[in-house]
């Protein structure tokens, strides 16, 4: 009997001990940990000079992960070959940072890792992480300070790389396209604002990309660019504004292509306007062309009749100072065939369009009737745009009507003399009146001529009106929603907006942004007074 009461003693402490152990082990919560990781130490120590390892080694107090460190990281002067980083992918409680670059001699580096070092449970970052060390007796210590703007748009973008380029003997403005600068920053996700620090002494080159390859050089067709308008002097107190903008991309033709039967497909970069395209190849007499532009790419097609023998063209393409010849050969090929898409008014005003895919010869009108809802008759006209090879069939619209448009076949006549087979039936229908808002902006101190638009969140125009003069300015028929205000201060008086160029030390057209005091409304009038200050 004692045997079997001290056995039962025995296992209720026991289970007393296991209980209490598990409890021990399950807290049942607590605050979150929201403490980033601490820095123990680094070999060798922050901000040493007369470096001359390879290795740098940085100690936390606990499990830390790197996150995003190819966008993260900015290394200052940029090293031509990339150190690599440890850990990638897991975690440690410390950093490895292997060189194998030739340092410059006398030089303040700086390996600054944005918020790309976290711990490894919850997540925390250590936030913008400098080491720096110099391969000389002393640490540079200066600054230079600024922020970011868009030249165009609302908001800056994220991301932007600011570099300096010294200005010394060997400089050149070429220098943004083929080396890397000596001094780099980014403004991560602050928006505005940069700081480039630990910069020695001298003249320097400001400027700012939107890095789309990350090489740290300016790429024209794909790079945004910023740049200081005259060079800076370090040290200075000057708080620096840049404002990014892409260059208008120099014109260049690309190898052309057979795209079709009788048809050549010419590729472009940039602006196409003035660019020739001449045959220098023998041909019929009865020899014709046409030239239309790829509704979506940045491709001329020159379409040729009659079909001959010939194994090749040769053609000649030039703009300003661009002129190349190039040889295309010719192969038996099938001819596009003629479909025909429309194109509703997206306004009163706007007219109704007829767009084909082979190029427009003849439009006869007399196979076209329009009516509206009374099945009254509308005297209309048409106009036939070569380059965009599309029709306009152009009435006088009023609000909440509804117009039909029946064309007849054989209306249409392409350029090999094939016609639309069907009858085609197009509706387009005006709302009333009452379903638009109207806005009147009142300008005071304004510099004319202006652009002034309505975008929307995107920057995208939905209305516009240029404006030589100082005048009200009234936008009618405008859809429900919020609007944001940009103005174009047309310096040139060419009516667009001009882009900046570097090599010709052009900075944009000043541009102006503006918020709407309320969102538009159908059937509803707003009145809104916008004050213009002088330009800087």
């Amino acid at each position: 009997m004692r045997k079997i009461l001290s056995n039962l003693i025995l296992l209720t402490f026991i289970g007393l001990i296991i209980v209490n152990c598990a409890n021990r082990g399950n807290p049942d919560g607590g605050p979150k940990d929201v403490t980033p990781p601490v820095i123990v130490s680094s070999v060798p120590e922050n901000f040493t000079t007369n470096f001359k390892g390879k290795v740098i080694k940085i100690y936390f107090d606990e499990y830390i992960k790197i996150k995003d460190i190819q966008k993260q990281l900015i290394i200052s002067p940029p090293m031509k070959t990339q150190p690599e980083i440890t850990p990638l992918g897991g975690a440690s409680k410390y950093i490895t940072i292997k060189i194998f670059d030739t340092l410059q001699p006398n030089t303040t580096y700086a390996f600054n890792f944005g918020n790309s070092i976290t711990d490894n449970n919850e997540g925390n970052p250590y936030p913008y992480y400098r080491y720096v060390f110099s391969t000389g007796d002393y640490i540079d210590s200066l600054t230079v300070k600024g922020n970011i703007t868009d030249a165009y748009y609302r908001k800056p973008k994220t991301f932007v790389n600011v570099a300096l380029y010294e200005v010394d003997s060997t400089f050149n403005d070429s220098i943004i396209y083929k080396e890397t600068p000596k001094y780099l920053t980014n403004t991560l996700d602050s928006v505005t604002t940069f700081t480039i620090e630990n910069i020695k002494a001298g003249k320097y080159l400001l400027i700012a990309l939107k890095d789309v390859n990350g090489d740290n050089k300016f790429q024209q067709k794909t790079d945004e660019i910023a740049f200081y308008k005259e060079f800076i002097t370090v040290p200075t107190d000057s708080l620096f504004t840049l404002k990014l903008f892409s260059e208008e991309i120099d014109f260049k033709a690309s190898r052309p292509y057979l795209a079709g039967g009788n048809k050549i497909g010419f590729g472009f970069e940039g602006d196409f306007k003035g660019m020739a395209i001449n045959l220098k190849s023998d041909t019929p007499d009865d020899f014709e062309y046409r030239i239309t532009k790829d509704e979506k790419t940045d491709t001329l097609y020159y379409w040729y009749k009659p079909k001959f023998e010939t194994d090749s063209l040769i053609f000649n393409v030039s703009k300003a100072n661009f002129n190349k010849d190039y040889t295309v050969k010719i192969r038996d090929q099938k001819k596009d065939t003629l479909t025909l898409k429309s194109e509703s008014p997206a306004a009163l005003d706007d007219p109704f369009k007829i767009i084909g895919t082979v190029p427009f010869v003849n439009f006869d009108a007399s196979k076209v009737s329009l009516m509206d809802k009374d099945s009254t008759k509308i005297a209309f006209k048409t106009f036939l745009d070569t380059l965009n090879n599309s029709y306009a069939i152009d009435f006088k619209k009023v609000e909440e009507n509804n117009y039909k448009i029946k064309i007849l076949p054989e209306a249409f006549t392409d350029f090999y003399n094939n016609t639309n087979k069907d009858t085609l039936n197009y509706s387009v229908n005006t709302k009333k009146a009452s379903d638009f808002g109207y806005v009147r902006f009142t300008l005071n101190n304004a510099t004319y001529p202006i652009i002034f638009q309505l975008t929307n969140e995107k920057g995208e125009v939905k209305f516009e009106q240029y404006s030589t003069k100082p005048e009200k300015l009234d936008f009618y028929n405008l859809n429900a929603g919020k609007y944001f205000i940009r103005v174009v201060f047309d310096a040139n008086g060419n009516g667009k907006y001009d882009t900046g160029n570097y090599l010709k030390k052009i900075q944009p057209e000043r541009v102006g942004h503006f918020e709407m005091e309320e969102e538009v409304r159908a059937d509803w009038g707003l009145e809104q007074t916008l004050n213009f200050t002088t330009a800087k």
